[in-house]
Formats: C-alpha cells, sequence, structure tokens
C-alpha cells in the first residue's frame, strides 16, 4: 500500500506468518486455451509479499485454494511499490495476472485504466462485507474486487502516564478534552501525544482523522474546517504537546517514541498491537475524537484481492473460486488475525474478538473507518493528497499559517484535477 502498509509488513515479518492480505494470483499467461482449458492448467497470482516464500502458510493457503479450485496457482510476490507499475504495464500489455492483491488506493487507479473486472462480471458476492470497507474498491457504482480486510488509526494511551496527570480516558470525548489531557500531562512532567506528519501518504492518512472530525472534505482543501483541524496540529506542536519530529516521523518512528513509555497518547494502526502487548505498556486504545464529540472516521487500510481483465473471460469463474476460497470466513479469521487485520464481515470480525477480546477496539473503529477514494474521488485522490501533506508540513515547521498553506494546497489541488 502506502507507507503505513510499510509499518504492517514490518508487523507481519515479526509475526514470521504467511496469512497476509489476499494477494492474487491471476495471469494472462494461462488464458490462451480458451473456455475447455479454463478450468484447469496455470493461474498466476501477483501479491504484495515477496518476503513470503513457498514454506509460508500464506503461500500453502494460495496453492490449496488453486487445487480446490482444480487449478495449479503461480503465485509470484513483489514489493508494493514495484506491483502497481508492474500490474500497470502488464494491463498494457495484456499480459494481467489472474488475480492481484494490491492496496486499496491502487484499486481506482487500476480500475480507471481499464484493467479490472468487476464483481458483476466475476460473479462475486459482496453482500456480507461491511460497506465502508468495501467502498474503498467502488468507483461510479461498480465494485472493483474484495477486501481480504482493513486496518485503520486510532489513540493507545499509556495509562501510568495519564494516571500520573490525573487524566481518566474515558474523560476524552472531543478535541477541547484532549488538548486539556495533553495540557495537564505536560504540566506533570510527562509528553502529550506523538504522530507521523512526515510529507508523504504517510502523513496524509494519519491527518485525515483530525481533517474528517473536523467535517472537512477532500474537495475543499482550505475550508475553515480544514484549517481548524492543521491548527490543532500545529498548536500541540508549537505548544510542546506533540514534539518538533512529527515533522519527520513516519509510522514506525512515531511507534518507537510512543514505545519509550514517555508519552501519553500515540496515533498509530492496528498492526502495532502485537507489538505494544510485548511492550509491557499499560496501555489502552480509543477512537480518535472528533472535533464535536463521537469518533471520526479514520481511512482505511488494507489491500482488495481484484480480478484483472483477461483475453479469455471464461477464465473468470475459475478465478472467483480462488477468490471464494481465500476469503471465507475461516480463511479470513486466519489470515486477518495474524495481520491484526479486522476481517471485512461480522461473522468473521465476531470470531476474531472471541480468539481476542483486545481486538474488539479496533472492530469499532474499523466501523466508524472510511476509504480514501470513497466519495468518487478515484485517481484524484493522490493528487489531493499529495497538497494535503504539503499544506501540514508548511504549517507544521512555521513555514506558513494553517490557513495560508491550505489556500495554497487548495488551489494546487483544483489545477492538479482538473
Amino acid at each position: 500500500m502506502i507507507s503505513f502498509i510499510r509499518s504492517k509488513k514490518t508487523a507481519v515479518a515479526v509475526v514470521g506468518l504467511a496469512a497476509v492480505s489476499l494477494a492474487m494470483t491471476g495471469c494472462a499467461g494461462g488464458s490462451s486455451g480458451g473456455s475447455s482449458s479454463a478450468a484447469s492448467g496455470t493461474y498466476t497470482f501477483w501479491d504484495p509479499y515477496p518476503q513470503f516464500d513457498d514454506s509460508s502458510d500464506w503461500a500453502k493457503l494460495v496453492q490449496a485454494c488453486g487445487t480446490e479450485a482444480g487449478v495449479t496457482v503461480e503465485r509470484t510476490g513483489y514489493d508494493t511499490s514495484d506491483l502497481t507499475s508492474k500490474a500497470l504495464l502488464a494491463g498494457q500489455q495484456g499480459n494481467s495476472p489472474d488475480l492481484l492483491l494490491v492496496d486499496n488506493p491502487v484499486v481506482s487507479t487500476l480500475a480507471e485504466a481499464g484493467l479490472l473486472t468487476d464483481t458483476d462480471e466475476t460473479g462475486a458476492d459482496t453482500s456480507d462485507i461491511e460497506q465502508n470497507i468495501l467502498a474503498a474498491g467502488q468507483i461510479d457504482g461498480a465494485t472493483y474486487g474484495v477486501p481480504i480486510g482493513a486496518n485503520t488509526l486510532a489513540l493507545y494511551y499509556n495509562k501510568t502516564v495519564l494516571d500520573a496527570a490525573g487524566v481518566d480516558p474515558a474523560s476524552i470525548t472531543d478535541w477541547d478534552t484532549l488538548t486539556s489531557a495533553l495540557e495537564k500531562v505536560s504540566a506533570s512532567g510527562g509528553k502529550g501525544i506523538t504522530f507521523s506528519a512526515i510529507g508523504t501518504e504517510e502523513g496524509s492518512f494519519q491527518f485525515l482523522p483530525w481533517y474528517w472530525g473536523s467535517g472537512a472534505e477532500l474537495t475543499d482543501l482550505s475550508s475553515d474546517d480544514a484549517v481548524s483541524a492543521l491548527d490543532l496540529w500545529t498548536g500541540w506542536v508549537e505548544d510542546g504537546y506533540a514534539p518538533n519530529s512529527v515533522i519527520g516521523n513516519t509510522q514506525t518512528t512515531s511507534w518507537q517514541e510512543f514505545l519509550t513509555g514517555e508519552y501519553a497518547f500515540g496515533e498509530n494502526g492496528t498492526w502495532q498491537l502485537a507489538g505494544v502487548k510485548d511492550s509491557g505498556i499499560d496501555y489502552g486504545i480509543i477512537s480518535i475524537p472528533a472535533k464535536d464529540g463521537g469518533a471520526a472516521p479514520a481511512p482505511t487500510g488494507g489491500e482488495f484481492l481484484t480480478v484483472p481483465v483477461q483475453s479469455d473471460d471464461a477464465r473468470y469463474g475459475v478465478s472467483e473460486k480462488i477468490r471464494a476460497c481465500l476469503t471465507s470466513t475461516d480463511n479470513l479469521v486466519a489470515t486477518d488475525t495474524t495481520l491484526s487485520y479486522v476481517a471485512p464481515t461480522k461473522d468473521a470480525q465476531e470470531q476474531q474478538v472471541q480468539a481476542d477480546p483486545d481486538l474488539e477496539p479496533w472492530v469499532t473503529a474499523v466501523g466508524d473507518a472510511k476509504g480514501r477514494t470513497s466519495d468518487d474521488l478515484g485517481t484524484e485522490y493522490p493528487k489531493i493528497s499529495e497538497q494535503l501533506w504539503k499544506a501540514v508540513q508548511n504549517s507544521l515547521s512555521g513555514s506558513s499559517s494553517a490557513q495560508d498553506a491550505l489556500d495554497e494546497a487548495q488551489q494546487a489541488a483544483e489545477s492538479a484535477t482538473k
């Protein structure tokens, strides 16, 4: 996916299980035989998990689902950064894989290029998938692929630091009460909050809960609501409630700061759950509050299992069988629990929480989340996001006011999306 996926991959590597998001293995390479050969032979599957070799649980699951469908699956794992460009090139050359597992914001890029089938064509049943998770793969009413799970953001907190400051985490319900808590922590000698505001998609990903929580929309970067969100972050840095390091923090370095045990809060994702359990920190988790109360919608991360366009459309039936196997409830639970993902269906979520009650706040957070390319932004999202993270950098560094930074970002985004 983007930078935050790097953090997730690190967590997955530590866990050591290969049950990563549904890596798709389709390939036009086996598409020359027509409908009679579509139900046999080799199907290609590309995923973003080169760290998982053929002996891994993930690779074994992919092979088992191919066997169940009556075919052999030839799986290739690519680095995330390479996978999108290779998928685009393969589509342009008419040599796409049969199945492709990609980060959810990439779905709109491939779909708008005409390289993906939609679920009506493949016959995929998406009726049990949570709508806000599915929306990340929808464009103009069509659905391109099926999510294997979702991660999102929330606030981890350190109970020891909050207790020393006399702060009850249950009292934090909106921006004012959170800022008040940070003030008390600072007065008690503790450190407030750490997050990632780096000038990449990772910074936008972390800013979006505050941005959306203000009521702002990505089509109007310079609205009063948007300015209030950036003023919030900038004010925290200026007042010393957040460290200057946030400007360069990735989600990994921000997490390392939280794991020192000095910070009251750390904004981070589901993929850090295993790490915080092992850290010895007396922790808790709350949803990121919206400006005026309630939970802010955080962005969804996670991959979609897609079926690229093939010259022989008879292959779609087998590809759908493989996809259905990989996204069955049992397989979703095994894969998503390993990744600290939240499964995309209620049945699988319930099984996850039964096995690990610590996942419950994350199920709630994912229920409040939304896709970055939702609202029919599609391929306009990356262009808007780039201007958003630049505005965050300009404001936090003190080179511009929040208003001026976002005014400039809105003008640039309008030009980029014409």
